[in-house]
């Protein structure tokens, strides 16, 4: 074989493998955020929740998150960030993404102790920014259970109108990899009143200082 042909079939096959190894990598991007408790990393499941991975992704590099606050935090429970600022005031944010819960489920994704799942309205398709780690399995949170609790009215040809909030349950996107000892230290800060809120938001800030890509 001609040595050109060699380098060219050689670089073609390096090619091909580096562009295997990146879609793979592409497909669990990892954020670290770095909190006034410590870091905590998140790896995220594209291939499961894909337009919710790509939402957040895009809040993380516009730096929405740096600078916001755990404002409800409930222990043996979850801790819900993302959405105010150290004045507890609310941040503005993009439409909101479509819920992806019944697809994240079927690939494996639950509301489980260390995950992060999209936090929302009674809107199924309302979550825009803020999201929460779970300090526990919360399975009454997945879209599983949610359907188990529709109400039969909601089960008829033409549900009524209201009957969109059940069934969907919580979009899970990723889990903590790193810093789940950051996340119970979460749990354990005395929480109060504040802001527009009468109770669960922490007593001592728990800032979330900076959102970073670690790999994408």
């Amino acid at each position: 074989m001609r040595p050109a042909l060699f380098a060219s079939l050689l670089l073609a096959a390096t090619l091909s493998l580096n562009s295997a190894a990146f879609a793979q990598a592409s497909a669990k991007p990892r954020v670290e955020l770095k909190t006034s408790l410590g870091s905590v990393v998140l790896e995220l499941d594209r291939a499961a929740a894909p337009k919710t991975v790509d939402n957040f992704l895009e809040y993380v590099k516009a730096g929405h998150y740096d600078g916001t606050v755990f404002h409800r935090v409930i222990k043996d429970f979850m801790a819900q960030g993302g959405g105010f600022d150290q004045e507890l005031k609310q941040k503005a944010t993009r439409p909101p993404v479509v819920n992806e819960g019944e697809q994240a489920e079927k690939a494996g994704l639950k509301n489980d102790r260390g995950t992060i799942a999209m936090a929302r309205t009674a809107d199924p398709h309302s979550a825009t920014a803020q999201f929460f780690i779970n300090f526990k399995d919360n399975a009454f949170l997945n879209h599983s259970a949610a359907q188990a609790q529709v109400p039969p009215v909601c089960k008829v040809p033409n549900p009524v109108a209201g009957c969109a909030r059940y069934g969907w349950g919580y979009t899970v996107f990723g889990r903590v990899v790193s810093g789940m000892d950051v996340v119970d230290k979460m749990a354990e800060v005395p929480t109060g009143s504040g802001g527009p809120f009468p109770t669960d938001v922490p007593k001592t800030p728990i800032v979330l200082e900076r959102a970073v890509i670690v790999s994408q």
